[in-house]
């Protein structure tokens, strides 16, 4: 070097600062890509990302040829500096060298290139390919022989070093990436993503409609009885049962009967009004949301009544309520129309006794347990442990609630008062 001019040099090192900038920021930039756009965007034959797609099949490698050139162009950076140095000012150039070089070398080629890289991974990473690819091409031989060494080294710790992108993502890690995508996904697009992931965590006594509220036909109830109910009924589909919900015949569809009244309604029998009704579907209680909507499409049914262990119906559920649970509800303000949750002037809130603790919380924001009883009469009587006395107040889960009315061993309603929340 002693035969190159001062001003060679100095432009020389300025040269392998900028490369040595150029492979810090190619390494972060490339390791800091989301892997699922990477994924879309090399579908779409974008080149940028299919070069990088193909580095990133073994990243070992990759990082093998960035340390490469990295560490090549620092060290000849240095011994440049040091030559410079000393012709500047004698033996104190060694130690100017060293403290000068460090701090550009930190400042211009690792931190500044690479929090650059971080913040715009792809507009550095894609133009990088263009030029990391060749250079792997020519390296390749030097590359692998590093590789066998250090790859040698890390079995010996029990490390693979087989790329790990394709590792499959849980149901809570795609959560978390559809909420960082949230300046990509609409608002609502997303709250059904979220639904549709949360539907494994709900079972089909969460949404039910409770034996006590089921509304059907009972044949015993007599003929003109029964047309009446069907005419004014608000529903498409009622159980048909025989006494009690326990001795359920089937379904009865709304436009079965249509047909039937139309035909002759003075001539109408219960076996008529039986012979039509469709068969009854039972659901296990505990059966996920997730797996009780493939149930339904699989059978090819719409509503089916929940049993226990013993047999014994518990409720019913719809396909509409599934679906509520990923769109929501089908009105355009539930809380309002809502007749089990009435909100009144001086800020309490009266609540039914029959209300789930789910639709509570969805409906008012609150945070009522719901890993135990599944209404709030059951969360009451829980935490109660007795049957209440209308007048009854207390606190639960942080909201103070009194009870309003009993019937039937039941709690009827309760007044709760949510802006005194601690």
């Amino acid at each position: 070097m002693d035969s190159i001019s001062t001003l060679t040099l100095s432009l020389t090192l300025l040269a392998l600062i900028v490369m040595s900038a150029f492979f810090s920021s190619s390494e972060t930039s490339i390791l800091s890509l989301n892997r699922y756009r990477l994924k879309h965007l090399a579908k779409k034959k974008h080149k940028g990302a299919l070069l990088t797609q193909k580095l990133l099949q073994r990243p070992d490698r990759l990082i093998g040829l960035i340390l490469i050139g990295n560490n090549f162009v620092n060290l000849l950076a240095a011994s440049i500096a040091t030559v410079i140095c000393v012709r500047l000012w004698g033996d104190a150039g060694y130690l100017i060298s060293t403290v000068s070089l460090t701090f550009i070398v930190l400042v211009f080629a690792e931190v500044t290139p690479k929090t650059i890289a971080a913040l715009h991974p792809e507009k550095i990473a894609f133009p990088a390919a263009y030029i990391l690819m060749p250079l792997y091409k020519a390296l390749f031989v030097i590359i692998v022989g590093l590789n066998t060494i250090t790859n040698g080294l890390l079995k010996l710790f029990g490390i693979s070093t087989q790329s790990s992108h394709d590792t499959p993502v849980d149901s809570e890690e795609l959560k978390i990436i559809v909420k960082e995508a949230e300046a990509l996904i609409p608002k609502r697009h997303q709250a059904m993503l979220l639904s549709v992931l949360d539907l494994e965590k709900v079972t089909v006594e969460d949404i039910m409609v409770p034996r006590s509220e089921i509304i059907g036909i009972n044949l015993e109830d007599g003929i003109e009885n029964i047309i009446n109910q069907t005419k004014n009924s608000v529903h498409t589909r009622l159980p048909v049962y025989k006494g009690e919900i326990d001795n359920v015949v089937g379904f009865l569809h709304a436009r079965q009967i249509i047909k039937l009244l139309s035909n002759n309604e003075d001539q109408i029998s219960i076996d008529q009004i039986e012979s039509i009704t469709d068969g009854v579907y039972f659901i296990p209680e505990g059966t996920p949301l997730n797996i009780q909507l493939l149930n339904f499409q699989r059978k090819k049914s719409r509503i089916g009544l929940v049993v226990d262990e013993y047999g014994d119906i518990e409720g019913l559920v719809t396909l509409e309520d599934i679906l509520e649970e990923i769109v929501g509800e089908f009105t355009t303000d539930f809380a309002n129309s809502s007749k089990d949750i009435q909100k009144e002037e001086d800020g309490s809130v009266i609540v039914d006794g029959s209300t789930t603790i789910r639709d509570i919380n969805k409906i008012l924001e609150w945070n009522l347990p719901t890993d135990g009883p599944k209404t709030l009469n059951g969360l009451i009587l829980e935490y109660i442990e007795s049957l209440p006395k209308a007048g009854t107040g207390f606190r639960l889960s942080g909201y103070p609630m009194e009870i309003l009315q009993m019937k039937d061993n039941r709690i009827k309603s309760v007044r709760v008062w949510p802006d005194l929340y601690s």
